[in-house]
């Protein structure tokens, strides 16, 4: 069943097309089963995607409209099947959203869109008319079982070379209702963290909550993504270290915490297509980190465009979830592979940071499964650049100290005369 309500109207600013006004309406979404409702989602939500023409490509903005309708694909689940709610819109379009749920945590465990581009009101002057699949697992919708998910704030995707950007969501999966239910599980972008909750009064002296202990240094980790036919199409070894501000519940406060991300206990997936390749870490279901790289087919570069992350860990009164699509790291060439052995900071919002020690990475042009020849990070020349200036440095040093010996000795003999 599909319900739409009023018109939200957003406005895209990008670098090429300038800024361009999307509207943006209202979507009522429900997966039934029998007179059951399993899935309900309100949400608004967009479509930046981006397409090759004839002189070159382009990126265009297409809106979830309200005439969207529940498809067939769409299931509550069960027998081994995960519940699926698929939204079908316009000419041959369609966005999924797969569920997944432990004891506590039920989340979107995957993101499916599907774009046709045959349709030309969509996708003027494009170079096909194929009908393209892309998918993440990286989404950042969690929430507390039996509660409803709810995140106003505008909340980016990346789901191959597209976003999705979500708005104005309350959802509920596995319901045990027929209706939302009436307590929320509030995004991060939605919660303040400038103004922490009074604590309740009390009339006897807590014991003051233990610090955390730094983790120290991460363990490096080997991952690998490989396409549809079996070969790998990206490679990385790093260690990681994610920094997250947060509401800590043992502290009544937001804090920092710094986590290692464990190689033992994480898992990789991800998709590799001609322009873009994503990379999904996920940790015991707590932590989901995923890497999107784009390659520019006219430079023959690439670099790492998105980073996103879900934490749901046990001191987080909710789940934490962010993600930025317009970053600027780690620049490497077709065919070969980046490294960096120093650490460096990836920032990606004002509350979560990434840092990378002993990482090499490539995305695209991988050969027999092997990195290739390495281009080093800045921060890596630097390093060897300092022991040479101070190894040229004591050198001169050295010289100059033995001509001025030599000098010297000169002048002593100069003092004597034969008899």
């Amino acid at each position: 069943m599909t319900r739409t309500c009023p018109f939200v109207v957003g406005i895209a600013c990008f670098a090429i097309l300038g800024c361009v006004t999307v509207v943006q309406s209202q979507v009522t979404l429900e997966v039934t089963e029998g007179n059951s409702t399993c899935i309900k989602a309100e949400l608004s939500a967009s479509f930046s995607i981006t397409y090759d023409t004839a002189n070159g490509t382009r990126t265009v903005m297409v809106p979830l409209p309200g005439s969207a309708v529940v498809g067939v694909a769409s299931s509550c689940g069960g027998d081994g099947r995960s519940p699926w709610l698929v939204a079908l819109f316009g000419d041959g379009h369609a966005l999924g959203l797969g569920f997944s749920s432990n004891d506590s945590l039920y989340s979107v465990a995957k993101l499916t869109l599907q774009y046709n581009l045959s349709d030309v009101s969509n996708f003027p002057e494009a170079n096909s008319t194929d009908v393209v699949t892309v998918e993440t697992t990286s989404v950042g919708m969690v929430a507390r079982v039996n509660t409803t998910y709810r995140c106003i704030s505008a909340s980016p995707v990346i789901v191959g070379g597209a976003t999705v950007t979500f708005s104005n969501v309350t959802m509920e999966a596995f319901m045990t209702g027929e209706d939302l239910s009436p307590n929320e599980s509030v995004c991060t972008a939605d919660q303040s963290f400038t103004t922490a909750p009074p604590p309740p009064p009390s009339t006897t002296t807590a014991a003051p909550a233990p610090v955390p202990t730094p983790p120290g240094t991460p363990s490096q980790g080997s991952y690998s993504v490989s396409n549809s036919n079996g070969t790998v199409c990206l490679l990385a070894r790093m260690a990681l270290q994610l920094n997250i501000s947060h509401f800590s519940a043992s502290q009544n406060k937001t804090i920092q915490e710094v986590v290692n991300l464990l190689p033992n206990q994480t898992t990789s997936s991800g998709s590799c297509d001609p322009t873009s390749a994503t990379l999904v870490l996920t940790q015991a279901n707590a932590t989901n980190l995923s890497f999107l790289f784009t390659l520019n087919s006219t430079s023959n570069r690439y670099h790492l465009t998105g980073l996103s992350v879900v934490a749901a860990w046990s001191d987080m009164t909710a789940p934490f979830n962010t993600s930025n699509s317009s970053l600027d790291y780690q620049r490497g060439s077709l065919g070969r592979s980046y490294m960096c052995i120093s650490e460096q900071t990836l920032v990606v919002d004002q509350n979560f940071s990434l840092n990378t020690f002993q990482l090499q990475v490539q995305p695209f042009g991988i050969t027999r499964g092997q990195f290739a020849q390495a281009e080093e990070c800045q921060l890596d020349q630097d390093n060897m650049l300092i022991p040479i200036v101070v190894g040229a440095a004591l050198a001169g040093l050295v010289l100059i100290v033995l001509i001025a010996y030599l000098i010297g000795r000169k002048r002593s003999h100069a003092g004597y005369q034969t008899i």
